[in-house]
């Protein structure tokens, strides 16, 4: 049989380039051979009135519609742009989790958690997680009136500043029923506190009373911290896991310390426990460790799920020793999305596919697989840190056999031409994101490099980092300080960061950005001795 074709007529592909279409027969080539390649992505929004046809036909020519596979995958091209989460060794949020884990986040993407009455069971998976961390904190269990309580959160930002506006109220309605003044609160932590901490003081009108960091401890000495307290202290933060070394702060010798100051005036301050780190970690690598609702002064606790807690970005847990801690005019009681429900959040909307991650990860695992994956990441670390050392050419600054956080603090033993933001920027070459920073005020002279070691973090991946260390040290050590300086001003003039950075003086006039930087120095000068 015979198939005859027609030779398409310029006449019909001018019709059919008309319509918005390409005649298959005129052209035949990938994305990148279309019309699309050719233009950038839009970054405004097209505007035009739904009755002016003649601009919609305008725009849907000059292209600010694409087509679906266009658009997914320009989209997808510039995001290659970004960092490999797997290299990103500055980050204690959580990079990899199993498929299955994944698939099920995918499947309630479209659940807003804060439907109760819709969505039943994503609430009933967030109840299980908050019991499943009251013993795994030791919460009282002796007492259904003293039942402990807990919610979740968007991360340990939330957490944090409910946490703090809880003892802020509470200290508040304590005043008021002896008829004190309710002005001037403060909140006594370490200088060496993660920035949410700064928000949660500054939003909520709270001095921050923060205890200096020196050479010899790079984090809050309990001692220093119970002298700073006074009537007017609302309670006193502990750091499980200090941001800048991994190092756990003595939860213990402050417990002590502050009940003898509250029998010694008749006060009532309490410890609220940044675990947003080290919370799901302590308890499976170091359990006779006391720092947790085990303390009786020990009111409060946050953790973030998504850092060792094994789930993806965007969820953090809050919780409360009971019910006395946190006070009933914070929580607000609403019926119109369908039933009965009392509601402690900054934020109201938030999707249900993290709690329920979460869960999966706690049930997953269990006990015994926490357990052998935190004592796997804190050997790595602990091989880490020993690799760095034998080169010679490097201090470890943080913790290791289980007594900190599975990382790697280090800094150059002694000085160079180059520094360790120059280390840095050279690994970045090879992909690496290591982080380079300066320490907490008043120490702040001290630079180092942190390797936050996380469950996709491997023997071998850290063998890699380390040859790749030793290179970066042997190109650094054949240049001059002609050289060096050049790179760094490359660096900044181009970095990616650059487009980003902060400009003062687009968001503050000058007498509040003075006002601003005598407000940081002053809060971080607060109890040096």
């Amino acid at each position: 049989m015979v198939f005859l074709s027609n030779a398409v007529s310029n006449d019909r592909i001018a019709k059919s380039n008309e319509n918005g279409d390409l005649h298959h027969d005129a052209v035949s080539t990938t994305i990148y051979g279309s019309r699309w390649a050719s233009q950038d992505i839009p970054r405004f929004i097209p505007l035009f009135e739904r009755s002016d046809l003649f601009s919609l036909f305008l725009i849907v020519r000059s292209n600010f519609f694409f087509k679906i596979d266009v658009a997914y995958r320009l989209i997808k091209d510039d995001l290659a742009l970004d960092g490999n989460p797997a290299l990103n060794l500055a980050t204690f949020v959580t990079t990899y989790m199993e498929e299955e884990a994944e698939k099920l986040m995918a499947e309630n993407l479209s659940k807003n958690f804060i439907d109760y009455e819709e969505y039943p069971q994503s609430v009933e998976l967030s109840n299980r997680c908050v019991n499943m961390l009251a013993r795994l904190f030791n919460a009282p269990m002796h007492s259904e009136e003293e039942e402990s309580l807990g919610c979740s959160t968007v991360g340990s930002s939330e957490a944090i500043i409910l946490a703090t506006l809880a003892m802020k109220r509470r200290w508040q309605n304590a005043r008021k029923e002896k008829g004190l003044s309710t002005e001037n609160p403060n909140l006594v932590l370490g200088a060496n506190c993660q920035v949410a901490w700064h928000k949660a003081t500054r939003y909520l009108e709270i001095e921050s009373r923060e205890v200096g960091c020196t050479e010899e401890l790079l984090y809050m000495d309990p001692h220093k911290a119970v002298d700073l307290v006074d009537e007017n202290t609302i309670g006193v933060c502990a750091i499980l896991g200090s941001t800048y070394t991994g190092h756990y702060e003595d939860v213990q010798t402050l417990n002590t310390l502050l009940e003898a100051k509250n029998d010694a005036n008749e006060w009532d301050v309490g410890i609220h426990v940044d675990a947003a780190s080290g919370g799901f970690v302590v308890p499976f690598v170091a359990p006779d460790l006391e720092w947790d609702f085990r303390l009786s002064r020990v009111v409060s606790i946050n953790v973030s799920g998504h850092k060792y807690g094994m789930t993806y970005a965007g969820i953090g847990w809050a919780l409360w020793r009971s019910p006395e801690y946190l006070p009933k005019s914070l929580i607000f009681n609403i019926n119109y999305l369908g039933s009965d429900q009392a509601s402690f959040t900054l934020n109201f909307s938030k999707g249900a596919a993290h709690v329920i991650a979460q869960y999966y990860i706690m049930i997953r695992l269990g006990r015994s697989g926490f357990t052998k994956i935190m004592r796997n990441l804190t050997d790595t670390a602990d091989h880490l840190a020993d690799k760095l050392k034998n080169t010679g050419r490097f201090e470890i600054m943080s913790e290791g056999g289980g007594r900190g956080l599975p990382l790697v603090a280090f800094r150059l033993k002694e000085e160079q031409v180059y520094n360790e933001f120059d280390i840095s920027s050279k690994l970045r070459e090879r992909g690496w994101i290591v982080p380079a920073y300066t320490m907490a005020p008043n120490v702040e002279h001290i630079k180092m490099l942190r390797v936050v070691v996380r469950e996709d973090f491997s023997r071998s991946r850290c063998e890699i980092l380390v040859r790749d260390i030793v290179a970066a040290l042997h190109f650094l050590d054949s240049a001059d300080n002609n050289q060096i300086e050049k790179r760094r001003e490359n660096h900044v003039k181009h970095a990616h960061s650059a487009l980003h950075s902060r400009n003062p003086s687009k968001f503050f006039s000058k007498e509040e950005e003075e006002e601003l930087q005598s407000e940081e120095k002053k809060t971080a000068s607060q109890g040096i001795c």
